[in-house]
């Protein structure tokens, strides 16, 4: 298992155990949440942590670089992998005894910001410049850079070396675009081999959105914008694929994900994040693939970003060590730590030549990241979107506009009140 984001991100789940909840659902928020701010204490500070980890390596690089920053700056730092990062979070903020520094999830992150519960940060951490502008814009909200993410990963296009070569594809034939994705997916398809296993919900058919030029929300997440021409060309190419049997669902493989399907050889190509490395190290270390970045749409280049960011309490009596924290864990030379430690990708551009050369088979993820597109950012949005997977499960069956227009109608309801 990689980052808590990237779980999420690879099962295709809803809220689980290791991601935050949001003030709509009992998270211990209100709408006072970061209204009432601590005196700040001056001189060592003992700063609680608190992450969603993926796992013991995880855990242990985190708890190495904070005793490395703990032992220069004569502060202290309690590193806690959660059990329950939802329901701990939210115990501690009902609580008034918030963390001071914590992961946050991207797609909570509107949820938090919202009420006033993070510090806005993100422009006191040196060179703020030097993370992906699109993981800053992600993390933005109402013109401030509120937390810095700590790595990210994003979508690509996932090959089966031996199924491709069984139906008699060569490196030259590796789509490019729409067209060329439909046109090598019939070859393979005409040696009875599944083309694509497709992850059922947004977080990958959202790919295809913003490859024809859409997205559900606008980018300050203030208006919704489901239902528009650019979303329903995409969601009527993802339609001919799967009606054609040029794509196929992972439940329609006995899958729970796309790199399951994948993995098992039941598709040539599937569509997911860099945490596929791990799953198929685990599970099937004798399947030969490769990474290549997403087919561009009608619009151009397009893919899905996932990550989070070291929030820092609103309420915290120690913001300027919890940013000094921050600012020791975000250095590119210990995100390369991180990266070689649990195989995250480095949110610094600076880190992107030696991340490249450490870990070639990353490229493509890493060179997407440059159009990667967040997730929506906009509070109380969690049974809006359930609902668009919903539809989206059903999309073979199902006209896109219906979809759409249902969506549009829900997020507005929510964006709106």
């Amino acid at each position: 298992m990689k980052h808590s984001y990237l779980r999420t991100a690879a099962l295709a789940v809803a809220a689980g155990g290791i991601l935050l909840t949001s003030a709509a659902c009992g998270s211990g928020f209100d709408d006072k949440a970061g209204q009432s701010s601590a005196p700040q204490s001056s001189g060592p500070a003992s700063l609680q942590i608190l992450i969603g980890s993926s796992g013991d390596a995880e855990t242990a690089a985190v708890k190495e670089a904070a005793a490395a920053w703990s032992a220069s700056s004569g502060n202290t730092a309690t590193v806690t992998p959660a059990q329950d990062l939802t329901q701990q979070l939210g115990q501690a903020f009902a609580g008034d005894n918030p963390p001071d520094v914590f992961y946050v999830d991207a797609s909570r992150f509107a949820d938090y910001a919202s009420v006033g519960a993070l510090e806005p940060y993100g422009d006191k951490i040196s060179n703020p410049d030097d993370f992906y502008q699109s993981l800053r814009t992600t993390f933005t909200r109402d013109g401030k850079f509120y937390c810095v993410p700590k790595d990210f990963s994003t979508l690509a296009l996932i090959v089966n070396d031996e199924l491709w070569k069984k139906a008699g594809l060569g490196e030259s034939d590796v789509p490019a675009d729409w067209q060329q994705l439909t046109a090598v997916a019939e070859k393979i398809k005409a040696k009875g081999i599944v083309p694509l296993a497709l992850g059922d919900t947004r977080d990958r058919i959202g790919a295809f959105m913003v490859q024809a030029g859409g997205w559900i929300t606008s980018d300050d997440g203030k208006q919704a914008t489901a239902d528009s021409p650019e979303n329903l060309q995409a969601l009527e190419y993802t339609r001919s694929l799967l009606k054609d049997g040029l794509a196929r669902y992972p439940k329609q493989l006995d899958a729970g994900w796309g790199g399951e399907a994948f993995g098992k050889g039941k598709a040539a190509m599937t569509i997911e994040g860099n945490w596929i490395k791990g799953a198929m190290k685990a599970d099937f270390p004798d399947v030969k693939y490769t990474a290549h970045e997403l087919p561009a749409g009608p619009k151009g280049k397009g893919t899905l970003s996932f990550t989070n960011c070291w929030g820092i309490s609103a309420k915290s009596r120690h913001k300027e060590q919890a940013i000094s924290f921050v600012e020791a864990m975000t250095k590119a030379d210990q995100q390369m730590a991180f990266a070689r430690a649990f195989g995250v990708m480095p949110s610094r551009q600076s880190a992107k030549e030696q991340f490249s050369k450490e870990f070639p088979d990353d490229v493509p993820f890493v060179n997407s990241a440059g159009y990667a597109h967040g997730p929506v950012n906009a509070p109380k949005m969690d049974s809006v979107l359930a609902d668009f997977d919903a539809g989206l499960q059903q999309l073979a069956t199902t006209a896109p506009k219906t979809i759409l227009t249902r969506l549009q109608k829900n997020a507005q309801g929510v964006l709106g009140g």
